[in-house]
């Protein structure tokens, strides 16, 4: 269930800093919607939202854009607003509920902005390889993924996965989908991965009283929601 949420105090909304949060923290294709689909939790407007909304109008973008536009974008926002979209969520407004769910934050900077000016918040860390990210983002052809492909793009497959793909997982990718979709798809992975450094988070959080870590390689979606639910359960809801 989509809550109400607004930038301005409004009748019948709470201020977000004083909201009892889980916040959900992953790259792109860790299972932050499948996992949000299961708990079946009261939800604040997600990520993409809160950009599509209060981020990209501030330089004239609307969506639909491309993912690599999206990057540049939200980059320049963190460069005048540290905490990104954990300070858009902070000041924010919301209906009141025993407990409200967000997807999600990124990186250090947002999860050590949302742990200081969000003081009653949970975390629930996702992480995977890249190269399994990238295997998801193949699987699920969201029309939010497309980036803007120039043929010269091509030559530049290996060069873009290195550091993020060893040699075979790259082949095992060209094997799931064309070449095109396949590059597509890296950038979005590679991109994600200079503007956030994956284990951020997991510095800030791992064995934090305020966090659950999950590895959602070696978990089932099933798993996953059984280890949300007594980790909530252990600290009352």
């Amino acid at each position: 269930m989509a809550v109400r949420f607004a930038l301005f105090e409004e009748e019948g909304l709470l201020p977000v800093r004083e909201a009892s949060l889980l916040i959900l923290v992953g790259l792109t294709g860790v299972g932050k919607s499948t996992l949000v689909e299961a708990l079946g939790l009261p939800r604040l407007p997600d990520r993409r939202e809160l950009v599509d909304l209060h981020v990209l109008p501030r330089y004239g973008a609307k969506p639909p854009i491309p993912r690599e536009v999206r990057f540049q974008l939200t980059r320049r926002f963190r460069e005048e607003f540290p905490g990104g979209v954990a300070e858009v969520l902070a000041r924010g407004y919301a209906e009141p509920h025993p407990l409200l769910l967000f997807d999600g934050l990124r990186g250090e900077a947002e999860v050590a902005y949302a742990l200081e000016h969000l003081p009653k918040a949970l975390f629930v860390v996702l992480h995977a390889r890249e190269a399994t990210r990238l295997k998801r983002l193949l699987s699920r052809r969201d029309a939010f993924d497309r980036v803007e492909l120039r043929p010269e793009e091509r030559a530049e497959l290996r060069a873009l996965a290195e550091g993020v793909l060893s040699p075979e997982e790259l082949e095992e990718a060209l094997a799931l989908a064309p070449l095109e979709e396949v590059l597509a798809k890296l950038k979005i992975v590679a991109e994600e991965k200079r503007n956030y450094d994956p284990l951020g988070p997991l510095r800030l959080l791992e064995g934090h009283p305020q966090a659950l870590v999950l590895d959602t390689e070696r978990l089932s979606p099933e798993e996953e929601v059984l280890a949300v639910r007594a980790f909530l359960r252990e600290r009352g809801f």
